[in-house]
């Protein structure tokens, strides 16, 4: 007998916690006649842009020997580049830094005795920024062939970028818009109503990460540069009355 009244008892706390935890769903979007949603609008899309920047350099004891190297060595990375179908306008080439190379020298004992002088080195940056995005992800991956021709490149990951950026988010926010409208007309709906005047519409922070990627949403927003395939995502908050 013992069993049975704690089976009822057992059942009727699960319908009240479901009676309960229903109110407590309502009352919590639904308050003073007035409706709090907030909608999401998220889409994948791939980059259009690519800057991808590498460096390289000569080193010699004579300064202008070493700018002789250099600039044979810029002449070898532009046919490299130009060979992959890149158009030799979007390539360019940062200042030349020059810097003296020593080298510690140690007694026999270990201890610092000063510097020798090796040379002078030379080194410039360079620079793509193209819509061939695959063509110039694939220079950033084997430009290191170079070393095969003697040059010594060193290579900077590819930053990815979207040009469309503004129609994107008009089309979030349209998204989330709606996402959020519907939600408001369910809940008013489940409450025995009926959805009224919106009152206000806030948008939430505009997100862009990389696809299926770990990345966390920021405060500030987070703007991924890193992953060629992104997702955009915003969110709305909106205020309706309720009928």
């Amino acid at each position: 007998m013992k069993k049975y009244i704690s089976a009822i008892i057992f059942g009727l706390a699960i319908v009240l916690s479901s009676i309960f935890l229903g109110k407590a769903y309502k009352s919590k979007n639904h308050v003073d006649g007035k409706i709090q949603v907030t909608g999401l609008g998220k889409a994948d899309f791939s980059s259009d842009l690519i800057v991808w920047e590498g460096r390289f350099g000569a080193l010699d004891n004579d300064l202008k020997e070493a700018f002789r190297k250099l600039k044979k060595n810029r002449s070898i990375v532009d046919e490299y580049i130009i060979k992959k179908g890149i158009n030799k306008n979007v390539i360019v080439y940062s200042a030349v830094k020059t810097s003296k190379r020593n080298k510690a020298v140690y007694s026999p004992k270990g201890d610092y005795i000063g510097d020798n002088f090796i040379g002078y080195e030379l080194t410039q940056s360079i620079q793509i920024e193209s819509k061939d995005v695959n063509k110039v992800e694939k220079i950033s991956r084997e430009v290191t062939e170079l070393l095969k021709k003697g040059v010594e490149v060193y290579s900077e990951p590819p930053r990815y970028y979207y040009t469309k950026l503004a129609n994107l988010k008009v089309e979030m926010i349209s998204k989330a818009t709606e996402d959020a409208r519907i939600r408001a007309e369910n809940i008013a709906k489940f409450s025995g109503g009926s959805l009224g005047k919106l009152e206000s519409a806030k948008m939430g922070v505009f997100q862009i990460t990389g696809q299926n990627s770990k990345e966390n949403y920021s405060w500030g927003g987070t703007f991924n540069t890193s992953s060629k395939e992104k997702t955009a995502s915003i969110t709305m908050k909106l205020v309706y009355k309720v009928n």
